[in-house]
């Protein structure tokens, strides 16, 4: 899955890959996020601030994996 890096200074990159959402964070981890809609992956990647939205609309919603 290819990684997108984003302008963040909380988030460092992006990928989406069939309802599967994998965020980057500039301290280091690496988080697997499930069954997230492509609606709520096109909202993080179009929101002016990616941090922001991501609380309001992906943390504790969705199943997440730390996988690195």
């Amino acid at each position: 899955m290819q990684m997108i890096p984003v302008s963040s200074s909380n988030i460092a990159s992006v990928g989406y890959e069939s309802g599967t959402l994998h965020i980057r964070f500039h301290s280091g981890g690496l988080y697997r996020y499930s069954n997230v809609p492509a609606s709520v992956y096109q909202g993080l990647m179009s929101a002016a601030s990616k941090g922001r939205y991501f609380h309001a609309n992906i943390k504790g919603r969705y199943g997440d994996t730390r996988i690195g």
